[in-house]
């Protein structure tokens, strides 16, 4: 029997999700829809698969995997997605979770997404799939240790189209699904690279030399 926990904000989706995943007699569900409660519930129970919702008021997936996973390492977990997530999918990878299931797959997709997991697969949308390789633009650019390759992150490039946009560091960390501590950080390590001392130099001179490649953050 495989033991799953649905974590979702939204009772009559985990609800639905739970008759939908037992009709399959494999599998045994349980629920709960508020994410400030779910390491304890994890502390109770001995679940094989977790999915978490990627946004939910208190505690979103992302934070919630790195709790999890801090405490359980082993623990195997989804989240379950919406929509575009690039800009979020390398943040979740780095987290340690499992894969994804989108909230439009079938039944057949939603079951098999389970058991891959169970297996220790990882399971990746194609879209999401042809992601994973990407090349950072890199320049040569004259710094006060002489002349240096220099290149931006995508965390570092999803910063600087923020500060475009006009956000302010709590809005970026909100956008980013990061904590404004590390978006200050990383920041200062744009200006340090830039070798400027604001957001609007740092933006200026990323689009001078072409250090943005990625496309504008979607909005949720």
């Amino acid at each position: 029997m495989i033991k799953v926990l649905l974590v979702n904000n939204q009772i009559c989706v985990v609800e639905g999700l739970k008759l939908l995943l037992e009709k399959n007699q494999t599998m045994s569900v349980e629920i709960t829809t508020d994410s400030r409660n779910v390491i304890e519930r994890i502390d109770e129970d001995d679940s094989d698969v977790i999915i978490f919702n990627l946004f939910m008021p208190y505690l979103n997936g992302l934070e919630l995997s790195k709790q999890v996973l801090k405490k359980y390492p082993n623990k195997k977990i989804l989240i379950f997605i919406e929509g575009d997530i690039s800009i979020h999918f390398n943040l979740l990878i780095e987290t340690g979770v499992c894969g994804f299931i989108s909230k439009e797959a079938s039944y057949e997709s939603f079951v098999n997404t389970i058991e891959c997991v169970v297996r220790g697969e990882t399971v990746i949308p194609t879209v999401l799939f042809k992601q994973l390789r990407r090349t950072e633009p890199k320049v040569k650019l004259n710094t006060r240790s002489g002349l240096r390759d220099i290149t931006l992150s995508e965390k570092e490039q999803r910063i600087i189209l923020s500060i475009s946009d006009g956000l302010t560091n709590h809005e970026i960390a909100e956008k980013l699904l990061v904590s404004q501590r590390s978006v200050e950080y990383t920041l200062t390590d744009i200006y340090s690279k830039l070798e400027v001392r604001s957001r609007a130099e740092a933006l200026s001179k990323a689009k001078k030399y072409a250090l943005i490649t990625l496309q504008e953050i979607p909005s949720y």
